[in-house]
């Protein structure tokens, strides 16, 4: 099973991720570009699993690139607000 495949557990592994990058001392900005490039790479070769995923999908591809900056750094966000 893919951590993909549930949100829960998809935010639980990011949330991982995202401490883990913090503790080796990973800056803020470098958390936000590497967000930036997860979520490009998901929109872009992924297929969505759940519900949320596609509505993170759909919202990616209408978005424009600062937009989509703004969903990587929300994504974070929640990660770190539910962590």
């Amino acid at each position: 099973m893919s951590v993909l495949d549930n949100w829960e557990q998809w935010k639980d592994f990011l949330g991982n991720r995202l401490n883990q990058a913090e503790n080796e001392g990973m800056s803020s900005n470098v958390v936000s570009d590497v967000a930036y490039q997860v979520g490009e790479y998901l929109a872009q070769q992924v297929e969505p699993k759940n519900e949320q995923e596609r509505v993170l999908a759909e919202l990616w591809k209408v978005a424009d690139e600062q937009e989509q900056h703004a969903i990587a750094n929300m994504m974070v966000k929640l990660v770190q607000n539910e962590g």
